[in-house]
């Protein structure tokens, strides 16, 4: 129980399995939570000290329970890392006004939510760190993302504000863009089979960085970081 705690949202299968793991390389007690149990297991079966937890964070009175739950499992959070992400891509006149809400609660509102829980704490312990992940569509709006870009842009200007908030109080507020396409089973063949592996970023590459950037020296802390393979046109 003398380990550090990170909290950790949207643990699959790709970049979310790879962070759990490197957190839990690093020493910490990792509560894993996402919607889907029998992933969740598997990392619980194989990380020391790791925990997983069913949530849906969406459903914003079951986040805040399993936050208390958390706290009884493995002690007080000084690390969150907000992965989680809800998406739609479809034209505005297509897709379901409802999803921009969906989107919304997943990405940004729950954010607000964990960060009200977990901050008093930090603040008492006098040092945390908060890593969101975020996508190109946080810095620009493309067609098919009128329900979800708005989502991602409004998530790193809330970010933001935390970060100008509390980085004076010593809690470190970060948003890791990841402006690239990720390398998974479901990312890579259905949609880009022919690309060479240097096309994609790596989920443990992606992991290392945001390990990094949460235990950045305090003198050098950064807010907006941008991840990208070298071959990336921007």
């Amino acid at each position: 129980m003398n380990q550090p705690v990170c909290l950790m949202t949207g643990v699959g299968d790709g970049t979310g399995a790879s962070l759990a793991r490197r957190f839990s390389d690093g020493g910490y007690r990792v509560a894993m939570l996402a919607r889907k149990r029998e992933r969740l297991e598997r990392l619980e079966n194989e990380l020391a000290g790791a925990k997983a937890y069913r949530c849906d964070i969406g459903d914003l009175d079951t986040l805040l329970a399993t936050v208390d739950q958390v706290r009884v499992d493995l002690g007080k959070p000084t690390t969150l890392v907000h992965n989680a992400v809800a998406a739609t891509f479809e034209s505005f006149l297509e897709a379901d006004p409802e999803a921009l809400e969906r989107n919304f609660r997943v990405n940004t509102t729950s954010l607000l939510y964990l960060a009200r829980a977990l901050v008093p704490d930090m603040l008492r312990a006098g040092k945390g760190a908060i890593m969101v992940t975020g996508n190109t569509a946080a810095h620009r709006g493309l067609p098919r993302t009128a329900v979800f870009a708005p989502t991602k842009a409004a998530q790193r200007i809330l970010a933001q504000s935390l970060a100008r908030e509390l980085g004076p109080k010593g809690i470190h507020v970060a948003y890791i863009t990841i402006d690239a396409v990720i390398d998974t089973p479901w990312t890579r063949e259905p949609f880009h089979p022919d690309k060479p592996q240097d096309f994609f970023s790596l989920p443990d590459e992606i992991a290392d960085e945001v390990y990094h950037v949460a235990h950045q020296a305090r003198s050098v802390w950064s807010f907006d970081v941008e991840l990208r393979p070298f071959r990336e046109k921007w």
